[in-house]
């Protein structure tokens, strides 16, 4: 495996260190339709940690019922444990959802919302207004235990039912989020529609409803080829988290003309080449997603991946 990196050119205006909050163990992993066994979802998870990834969301609390591939949380979580300078936060999706989080002794969680109604029903059985009313006192309660809670956002872009999403609708709803007493809201392009114009236009929007830049990170879908130049376009706003998956696993179960998250290997590439500090070794996390690949049997759909592990034949 190569270690090969881009040419480092650093462009104005962008910020010198950039968060990745690596999300394939979990939103990568829900969408297989064949369970991965957890001891590899522990060894993913501790091979992204050894790669440099600082931030690993490592399953969710929601029934079995609804994501059987994440139903092995209690198992996996205590595997976790002990790695060093590692945030692992996890997805609660109620109350119960956290008390369980909480008794393995986790310090980050998230909630999963939406800007839209059609998606909040499809994806939570709920309005929006009643979606946000479940999560109050997950927040709440998880604010006063000292968590730190993450809100996501979905559907920020364009929705399969409803079509394009108003940019006012989704700064109320991100507003009505960090008003519950989230630290941090994540914008999510759950279909990849979105455009740098349209990017740049919320984000200033969000900042003009009293939603500052430093408590924001984006989440973008491959789609239609625009994650990339979507987080540059983030990035030149001042936003400094950015959420990927490692080899480009996932998508979304509820949005069924979503493809894959935005590589975490893609990513790791451009922002080399930007001059833009991440922590992450592009070698060991490539190798990483080939090993991950090797386990579900197909190859990574990461371009960066199949660049560097192809340089090795």
């Amino acid at each position: 495996m190569t270690d090969g990196l881009p040419m480092s050119v650093p462009a104005e205006g962008l910020p010198p260190r950039v968060r990745i909050h690596e999300v394939g163990a979990r939103d990568g992993l829900q969408n297989e339709k064949t369970v991965v066994p957890t001891g590899v979802k522990a060894e993913f998870i501790h091979r992204l940690a050894t790669a440099g990834l600082s931030t690993i969301e490592a399953t969710s609390f929601v029934h079995p019922k609804w994501v059987p591939q994440l139903a092995d949380a209690e198992s996996l979580f205590p595997q976790l444990t002990g790695i060093p300078g590692v945030d692992l936060p996890v997805l609660v999706p109620n109350g119960r959802g956290l008390d369980r989080a909480l008794e393995l002794g986790a310090r980050r969680i998230a909630v999963f919302g939406s800007v839209t109604e059609s998606f909040a029903k499809a994806n939570l059985n709920r309005t929006v207004d009643e979606s946000l009313a479940m999560f109050e006192p997950v927040v709440t309660k998880a604010r006063a235990t000292g968590l730190h809670v993450r809100g996501y956002l979905s559907m920020c872009f364009g929705d399969p039912w409803e079509g394009p999403v108003p940019v006012d609708q989704v700064v109320s709803v991100a507003r009505r989020l960090l008003d519950l007493g989230c630290d941090e809201l994540s914008l999510g392009d759950t279909i990849g529609v979105a455009t740098p114009g349209h990017v740049r236009t919320l984000l200033s929007a969000l900042n003009e409803a009293g939603v500052g830049t430093d408590s924001v990170g984006v989440h973008f879908h491959d789609t239609y080829g625009q994650a990339l130049s979507n987080t540059l376009a983030a990035l030149q706003h001042g936003v400094t988290t950015v959420d990927a998956s490692a080899g480009g696993l996932g998508g979304c179960p509820y949005a069924k003309s979503a493809t894959g998250n935005l590589a975490t290997e893609d990513l790791v590439w451009m922002l080399e080449g930007l001059g833009i500090e991440t922590g992450v070794d592009l070698g060991l996390l490539t190798a990483t997603s080939v090993w991950m690949a090797g386990q579900l049997g197909r190859p990574s759909p990461s371009r960066t991946v199949r660049a560097l592990s192809h340089q090795e034949q």
